[in-house]
């Protein structure tokens, strides 16, 4: 099987990974014809770390690569929690890069995250390194720093968040069809986020 030539880098806390997430990766690869798009897991998303509890990094892990498992051309990653340490995208792409020398990268965002893309670690390295996607939801467009050339790709915009997945499973209610089988079964066997799920 040939090294893929076109990587998108779909990072995340994924803490539990949703059915948007999915859709958003498998949206993007067939827009911009990727050979594959790595979930890259966060072992310490800076910017989140200590705004909340956060789900250890190998639970987290085992759940983005259960969504996984099945779908074509998605791929858990693990080189962020194998770094140790925050987690900056830069420095993901630098590996990336060295893993796959040949390969165009893509950085895939949300338009919220990309309206703070110059609040990231080093982004001028993230913003040289790869190509810049932003995920369009229908509704009122975010204002992007125009200094970059953005790739739109425009998903199907489904609400479900990963904070209200985790206050639903604090209370009880049911998490099917908000995130797949796969996940529900991981989330059950380690008892995370609520003693029944």
């Amino acid at each position: 099987m040939p090294a893929p030539t076109r990587i998108g880098l779909f990072g995340g806390t994924f803490d539990p990974p949703h059915v948007g997430h999915l859709v958003t990766a498998v949206n993007v690869r067939h827009a911009l014809a990727l050979d594959l798009v790595v979930l890259m897991v966060a072992n310490v998303p800076w910017q989140k770390a200590g705004s909340r509890p956060i789900t250890p990094a190998a639970d987290r892990l085992a759940m983005v690569e259960a969504a996984v498992a099945d779908v074509p051309g998605l791929v858990a990653g693990r080189a962020e929690i194998d770094a140790g340490g925050p987690s900056y995208t830069a420095d993901t792409l630098a590996f990336l890069s060295s893993e796959y020398p040949h390969s165009t990268l893509f950085t895939i965002v949300g338009d919220d995250a990309a309206a703070g893309f110059e609040t990231w670690e080093r982004y001028t390295e993230v913003a040289a390194r790869s190509q810049l996607v932003v995920v369009d939801r229908p509704g009122d467009p975010v204002v992007l720093p125009d200094r970059y050339p953005w790739i739109h790709v425009e998903v199907p915009h489904l609400d479900v968040s990963s904070t209200d997945l985790r206050a639903r499973a604090r209370d009880g209610r049911p998490l099917n069809y908000l995130v797949t089988d796969p996940v529900l079964e991981v989330i059950a066997a380690r008892g995370l986020y609520a003693e029944v799920v």
